[in-house]
């Protein structure tokens, strides 16, 4: 069937209509949301309270996919109910058909059933069910058929879009392990693929380094002038499979994993000679929900709106309620009620119906529907889901609550807390950081699937539908909740020391070797004493630099290509530079100024950078910092330039070493002045007294600068004889004191 389906497509499009197909895999046949997935299929949880595999859904329909394949597994009869409540099922130009088989332990064994049967007539897209993506899918789909109808060899064109890695971490901001990507620049094809720490190594956590050495066939570099070796490309798990990729999973049950085993296992093989290609996106979004901490970036990505339209206010609208987006990316549901002393903070989603008391305060969080928050509660950086209960006085930060979840007055959640299900805190109880807690007890044994274990929907009672024994309770959302009731959950004897006197739940146990991974794949932010720990290790050994452009022998290297990669490299610093500042800047994720200091200089030590690049690129962003906001007049501008100094420019001093490095951030003022932002062209002699006044640059600097400029061109001296009064007063100062010091003796 297969093979009748990829003849079919070589058709003509006036004999046969195929119709654009996909096959999303709706079981992640992975471990890293337990306890959670243990209840409920990771597909169906809530990323900004819409579930995850709408998200997929809703762009492979927006893209033109007519028909969807979605395959369950672990959990079908939950998939199954909500695909059939949803409207998903009576689309008009989209039709979604479920598959469902109970045997299989890996994407290799779904696809395999794929195949049997003999559903696939064409190319399809292959995606996970935890993608969220707003990428066109018409210039990739050519490409794929045009390469196909020249090479029938090329079977698959996997989608990659740019993503620079952590230099101490070795991991992209989604969490996943750094890649290294090796590809013919000419034709996109890929030659390696391979993660520079493999799943369960402890090398870069235990604080060694890691040996980049990377084994390469010779014959890759046949007829090949050039090869690209990158490792700042993220692998978004969208490909574009021919009708072949499924019998090659049929011939081969080696074949389990999409990337370890069938990835690897087509370019290692020589025989066969099938070949994958690669397809960049820049502009468009595509990402994958592969660990908690993709699933708070992602999240924080919707809520900023660079999912666009998969954003909470076009997504999140139910049939009787409305989102409505706010100043600061602040999202609102109806029915939300909110003390008048309530402090809502910007990227924050309230949703329906949720009650949020007096003094309490709610910034970088999601809060799922019908929630009743009491008085005097701080939550920060949190994924607070449905029908869940925060009494008074409680603390919350970068912690994951899942639906009907009750945090007892007092308590606190220290950073990367999971609690599932129905879990109750109990008073005054602090959790530790990075425990997980679940009304299931932890399995004693590990398993291959992360939503197999279906004896959690008999041990936890209702997993199908988690919904808190509180909902009923509607007096409990007009008014402050006090915690006089013992709303404990009956069940065994819960121990105390893992959930309070009053609370309820097992406490899981860290497997061994996984203690460093609780850090790495969290909601919450990398520990600043780990990235210390990370950054002294570092600084004991010699990193071996990869070289990101490798000849073949016989090549010739090209001076103008050097300069570009020198580019591009140092404008990829400064890009690193600016994010990093504007995470603190914006609050994201609590990222403080001790921890940019940390970054940049770990970025100092990637880029191989001196301590005046970093103060110029730092001030570079400090300077498209202050451009955001709204300024009419110059006056304005230099006002609101003035008030983003006076609060970062200690942050820049700390790269500021010396009079050497503050004459670097004039320079770079002046290139920012004549190049990029004009508009400070006619501040800069306004703006070097404010920068001397915060003590960002000093007098010999200043001095200095002037000097240097005494015998350049007369177009050099713009800004030196704006500046001419100043720097005389400069000069007069010292001789004015000496003056006033003499006439005192």
């Amino acid at each position: 069937m297969a093979k009748k389906g990829a003849r079919t497509t070589e058709m003509a499009d006036y004999e046969v209509h195929v119709p654009l197909q996909a096959v999303l895999l709706a079981d992640s046949f992975a471990q890293k949301f337990r306890p959670i997935t243990l209840e409920r299929p990771k597909m169906l949880l809530p990323l900004v309270n819409v579930p995850m595999i709408d998200y997929t859904l809703e762009w492979l329909a927006s893209a033109g996919v007519e028909e969807c394949f979605v395959f369950c597994c672990a959990h079908a009869n939950q998939i199954t109910s909500h695909l059939n409540k949803s409207p998903w099922m009576s689309q008009p130009d989209f039709t979604v058909s479920i598959i469902e088989s109970h045997d299989c332990v890996s994407a290799g064994d779904a696809l395999r059933v794929i195949e049997q049967r003999g559903v696939v007539r064409g190319d399809f897209v292959l995606v996970s069910g935890d993608t969220v993506s707003n990428m066109s899918l018409t210039e990739v789909l050519k490409e794929h058929q045009e390469r196909r109808k020249k090479d029938k060899l090329a079977v698959m064109t996997m989608v990659v879009k740019k993503s620079k890695p952590s230099p101490l971490t070795y991991q992209t901001r989604l969490g996943n392990d750094e890649l290294l990507l090796m590809i013919d620049p000419q034709s996109k094809q890929l030659l390696h693929y391979d993660a520079v720490r493999e799943p369960g190594s402890r090398d870069s956590l235990q604080g060694n380094s890691i040996q980049r050495h990377v084994s390469l066939d010779r014959s890759i570099f046949h007829d090949r002038p050039v090869v690209q070796l990158s490792n700042n490309l993220q692998d978004c798990h969208i490909d574009i499979c021919s009708p072949e990729v499924l019998l090659l999973f049929t011939d081969n049950f080696d074949y389990q994993q999409l990337r370890r085993d069938f990835v690897k296992g087509l370019l290692s093989d020589e025989i066969m000679g099938n070949k994958i290609f690669t397809y960049e996106i820049s502009n468009e979004y595509a990402a994958r929900v592969d660990n908690l901490r993709a699933y708070d970036v992602v999240s924080q990505d919707i809520i900023h709106r660079w999912t666009y339209p998969m954003v909470p206010d076009i997504l999140c609208a139910g049939p009787k309620a409305s989102m409505r987006l706010e100043r600061c990316n602040v999202y609102k549901e109806g029915g939300v009620i909110l003390a008048r002393t309530a402090m809502i903070g910007e990227n924050t989603v309230l949703g329906e119906d949720t009650t949020v008391g007096d003094n309490s305060s709610i910034q970088q969080s999601v809060i799922g529907r019908g929630c009743t928050i009491g008085k005097n509660v701080v939550i920060e950086g949190c994924h607070i889901w449905d029908d869940v209960r925060i009494e008074d006085y409680v603390q919350l930060r970068y912690s994951v609550v899942c639906d009907g979840a009750t945090v007892k007055k007092g308590a606190i959640l220290e950073p990367g807390v999971v609690l599932s299900f129905r879990v109750v805190i109990g008073s005054e109880f602090r959790v530790p950081a990075y425990s997980k807690i679940s009304m299931v007890p932890q399995p004693t044994e590990e398993d291959s699937s992360d939503e197999e274990l279906e004896y959690a929907d008999v041990a936890s009672g209702r997993a199908d539908s988690p919904r808190s024994p509180f909902t009923e309770d509607q007096s409990t959302r007009n008014g402050s909740i006090s915690g006089d009731e013992d709303d404990t959950a009956e069940g065994p004897n819960w121990d105390p020391i893992e959930v309070g006197e009053t609370g309820a739940g097992y406490r899981w146990a860290v497997r061994d070797g996984g203690q460093e991974e609780e850090w790495r794949h969290s909601v919450a932010p990398i520990p600043p004493e780990k990235i210390q720990e990370i950054v002294a290790a570092n600084r004991e050994h010699d990193v071996e630099e990869v070289d990101y452009d490798i000849r073949a022998l016989g090549g010739q290297d090209s001076l103008e290509e050097e300069e570009d990669e020198d580019e591009e490299e140092e404008d990829d610093f400064e890009k690193e530079v600016a994010e990093t500042f504007l995470r603190a800047a914006r609050g994201v994720s609590g990222v403080q100024q001790e921890h940019v200091v940390i970054e940049v200089n770990s970025l100092k030590l990637a880029f191989n950078k001196t301590f005046a690049d970093c103060a110029g690129a730092m001030f570079k962003a400090i300077i498209d910092l202050a451009l955001e906001a709204p300024h009419p007049t110059a006056k304005e501008l230099l006002s609101i330039t003035k008030d983003v100094f006076s609060r970062w420019g200690s942050l820049l001093c700390k790269f500021l070493k010396g009079s050497d490095d503050e004459h670097e951030v004039l320079l770079t003022f002046e290139e920012i002045c004549i190049e990029s932002h004009k508009e400070f062209a006619p501040l800069f002699s306004q703006v070097l007294h404010m920068l001397y006044d915060i003590e960002v640059v000093s007098e010999d600097a200043i001095i200095a600068w002037a000097s240097e400029k005494q015998y350049a061109d007369e177009s050099d001296k713009v800004f030196l004889k704006q500046s001419e009064k100043f720097i005389q007063w400069l000069k007069e100062a010292p001789e004015e004191e000496d003056e006033d010091e003499e006439d005192d003796t």
